[in-house]
């Protein structure tokens, strides 16, 4: 039996791929838990149209990843923190500090997406940050702590 997934289903496939399953598994366990739906040419001329309009809307969105990542190699934020006299700061940087400051420049970034060599920087000076706008796409930024 040919089954189109309509989920993840493990050891199997991802979502919108055309499997065969065994006519028992298909029948009374993915078609009646909502996991699959039978493949009859209508259901297939449907996966075909989805599958092109996926690919249509993850080419726009690969191209906005790709242009927000040129627009952050000229960029250099800085971060104000409070320090003491041999340059240590009181706390740390951490992504999210980072991504409020992505966030005032008009981008939104998640603080999950944001990948420090360290996880709290805790001293005044240059560093780098690498920032993940898509599952492809990743962009390093620069960024600077400053004494407040």
């Amino acid at each position: 039996m040919e089954v189109i997934l309509l989920k993840d289903v493990q050891h199997l496939g991802s979502k919108d791929d055309l499997v065969t399953v065994r006519n028992g598994y298909g029948a009374n366990y993915l078609i009646p838990n909502g996991m699959a739906v039978l493949a009859t040419p209508g259901n297939k001329k449907m996966l075909l149209e989805t599958r092109r309009q996926r690919a249509f809307k993850e080419e726009k969105i690969m191209k906005e990843a790709e242009s927000s990542a040129n627009w952050f190699k000229d960029k250099v934020l800085k971060i104000g923190a409070k320090a003491g006299e041999n340059g240590k700061i009181y706390g740390s940087v951490t992504p999210l500090q980072l991504a409020d400051a992505i966030r005032k420049l008009g981008v939104d970034i998640d603080r999950k997406n944001i990948i420090m060599d360290d996880d709290h920087v805790k001293s005044l000076g240059a560093y780098t940050a690498k920032v993940k706008l898509h599952k492809n796409v990743t962009a390093d930024i620069q960024f600077e702590v400053v004494e407040e």
